[in-house]
């Protein structure tokens, strides 16, 4: 066995190889980027050598570098994780010449699997079903018409170098063929410097069904049964299950034999993930071959959870040499296991990659990089940044429970319990899917996002009082923790006859909103008081409505103590306590809620058992007097690259315009005016590197405009 390895690689994967090295006795070897300086897999293994540059061509797809830092560090084994150089024959041939194991298969079985149309070819002589389609060499443009009227419509035309979603065009019609045809191939051109393609026959309610397969250097080959990852959008997979809904033992057998013999085809060594489209006509399920990956799958840990292997183990072990450690006899499924992958990318907005600083990161109580009902394998840690520069992914939620619905109210209930702030995620998005009745039923295939898409964007899980009274009961937390027994220093200001009136400024779903509180009982104070060590909750009236004031569209002032006549759209008493700032119970209606709030950038986000939600408060009290900075100064809300300024000093804007161009995880993003003004210096210049809450411009509000 090795006694030291390199992990090329960084985040999640990094880490979670680095754990079973480190119960393995093996010492790790972490290479690093300037953006992953204070990363956590460089905290969790033995050494770490610095790489190189943030972007990946500068730091982690720098193969000679990698193999130069082993030969000094001293390692016998490289592991590459996944992306980056996993798949990548030439870094593999490297490795052997430079007299270091390649933990994966061999350069030649990478470059056998590694372009779609030969892979294909290869499985068509190994008798391995294949979609009806044309894999060969002939690129003429109307040669691959012909072949695709041949075949009918509808059908894929795939970049045979392509992954990750890219280069792939769905033609409904002969019509269409020829524009789609030079789509796809200049995307490929683009994407993976190869715009050679293939076509196939588009299978009807399609299924993403995969196999884990394992070989050793004897010739011996097992398969870890299936995964379903059905659940996808933009191509990415988003849930992944085993084992797979509605495949029978038969069916099960018929596929693992099937991955087998892909992998005995090319003599394939280590783990690998050969993947299969299933296409479903009533209640029969046909299945074809669609690509291998040879490397370790991002959904590993659902066939670790129903099979008790670790992977990575097996990996070292054969890498080693050593045979396998089970026959396939010895394999048996326990159980259901689901995963979640947790992303920051915004749902509502076409899944825009979102880049930010992790302000809050509370997790459910889990196991870390091993089999239990609940594991989360993540590379990050409260206060890291989700740089531009790299995956979105930031964790996997993994459960594991008897049955099926076991584990979805667990991973559900899991979900709920996770709290992330100072970025969007797609956290809440996942527990949409879960209780679609496609999922929950399930009726599975690559379109469920779609087709339920009416019950997955834009929802508003926590009802409007409630998220209002959570944010102003943070509010009252926060200033309670600051305050001293003094009845003079409350934020009521001491009153001996008369009521208090406290008001609110809300924005919610762009909407703006007045809140009031009165007969306000601080229960926390008056016992700090009167040393009392009863339980008794705080409470207060409360009043919410619109705030009519703003829609008034000349520059006549208009008294907001007037202007909200209209009914009130919540008037009641409602009773609260605290357990610090973030954590709170409410009686509200007659029903006891908890929640969790916490406040970024003047945003609360608010977390309950429903779900979770956000809510703008500005409360007029904490700027009184205050020489904070200018209300018009912008801030950019992410790391990422200035690529321009759409004004200049001088320039009057109205509130909504465009003012400049923030590239991260190569998508550009546009910021916007928050309101009129007249623009008084620009801090920044195009081609620099911003950080997230950097200050990008200054807006002067009080200009004649």
């Amino acid at each position: 066995m090795f006694s030291k390895i390199l992990i090329a690689n960084r985040g999640e994967i990094a880490c979670r190889v680095a754990a079973t090295a480190k119960r393995m006795g093996i010492s790790t070897v972490a290479v690093y980027s300037d953006a992953d300086r204070h990363a956590k897999h460089v905290s969790v293994c033995d050494e770490a050598v610095y790489l190189g540059g943030s972007a990946p061509k500068d730091s982690y797809l720098k193969g000679d570098a990698i193999i130069a830092i082993a030969k000094e560090t001293g390692v016998q084994a490289i592991h590459p994780g996944y992306g980056f150089l996993s798949e990548n024959a030439d870094f593999a041939q490297a490795c052997q010449d430079a007299g270091i194991v390649f933990i994966g298969p061999s350069a030649s079985a990478i470059r056998a699997m590694g372009g779609k149309s030969e892979s294909k070819r290869l499985m068509e002589a190994a008798s391995v079903p294949l979609i009806p389609g044309y894999h060969g060499d002939n690129q003429d443009a109307d040669f691959l018409h012909a072949e695709a009227d041949k075949i009918g419509y509808p059908l894929l035309i795939k970049a045979s170098a392509g992954g990750g979603g890219k280069g792939m065009r769905v033609v409904e019609n002969s019509a269409d063929f020829d524009s789609l045809l030079e789509s796809c191939r200049r995307e490929a051109i683009t994407s993976f410097g190869d715009d050679q393609v293939l076509i196939e026959k588009y299978a009807l309610k399609p299924r993403h069904i995969e196999i884990q397969i394992f070989g050793d250097s004897y010739g011996n080959y097992v398969h870890l049964f299936e995964r379903d990852c059905s659940v996808q959008r933009r191509h990415q997979k988003v849930l992944e299950e085993a084992p797979a809904p509605g495949v029978d033992i038969s069916m099960r057998e018929e596929m693992g034999a099937a991955a087998i013999e892909a992998a005995r085809a090319v003599d394939y060594v280590g783990a690998g993930t050969v993947e299969f489209i299933v296409e479903q006509r009533g209640d029969a399920m046909n299945f074809y071959f669609m690509e291998m990956n040879t490397r370790l799958q991002v959904e590993h840990p659902v066939t670790e959870a129903i099979t008790g292997v670790d992977l990575v183990e097996w990996q070292l072990q054969v890498a080693a040499g050593l045979p396998l450690p089970k026959t396939q006899d010895e394999l048996v499924i326990n159980g259901h296991a689901i995963e979640a992958r947790i992303c920051a990318e915004n749902p509502d907005n076409g899944f825009l990659p979102a880049t930010g600083t992790l302000f809050a990161y509370r997790k459910p109580e889990h196991s870390i990089f091993n089999v239990d009902e609940v594991r989360i394998d993540d590379g990050v840690r409260e206060g890291d940044v989700i740089s531009p520069f790299y995956d979105s992914m930031i964790a996997k939620l993994i459960v594991h429970a008897p049955t099926r619905k076991q584990a979805l109210a667990k991973l559900d209930r899991a979900l709920a319990q996770t709290r992330i702030v100072g970025l969007p995620t797609n956290v809440a998005f996942l527990r949409y899917i879960l209780n679609t009745d496609s999922f929950s039923t399930p009726n599975l295939d690559t379109a469920l996002i779609e087709r339920e898409k009416d019950v997955l964007f834009d929802q508003h899980p926590i009802g409007f009082p409630t998220l209002a009274v959570t944010a102003i009961v943070q509010q009252l937390a926060a200033e309670a923790t600051n305050q001293d027994a003094d009845p003079f220093s409350q934020p009521t200001g001491f009153r001996a006859y008369s009521d208090y009136t406290r008001t609110f400024s809300l924005v919610y779903d762009e909407q703006p909103y007045i809140a009031r509180i009165s007969d306000w009982h601080n229960a926390a104070v008056l016992n700090s008081c009167t040393s009392k060590k009863d339980d008794k909750p705080s409470s207060f009236k409360f009043i919410i409505e619109r705030d009519i004031s703003l829609d008034n569209e000349t520059d006549e002032a208009v008294d907001i103590t007037t202007a909200n006549q209209s009914e009130p759209l919540y008037n009641g008493e409602v009773s609260y306590s605290s357990e610090d700032t973030h954590s709170h119970t409410l009686w509200l209606d007659g029903k006891r809620i908890g929640a969790q709030s916490w406040v970024h950038d003047e945003t609360v986000h608010v977390f309950t058992d429903a779900g979770r939600d956000r809510i703008m408060l500005i409360d007029i009290m904490t700027y009184i007097g205050e020489d904070g900075p200018a209300a018009g100064s912008l801030k950019s809300p992410m790391p990422g690259q200035v690529i321009a300024f759409k004004v200049a000093v001088g320039d009057t804007v109205k509130q909504g315009e465009p003012l400049a161009v923030i590239e991260a995880m190569k998508i550009e993003h546009t910021i916007i005016a928050p309101t009129d003004g007249v623009v008084v210096e620009l801090l920044f210049s195009a081609g620099d590197l911003v950080a997230d809450g950097d200050e990008l411009l200054r807006i002067d509000i009080d200009a004649d405009s």
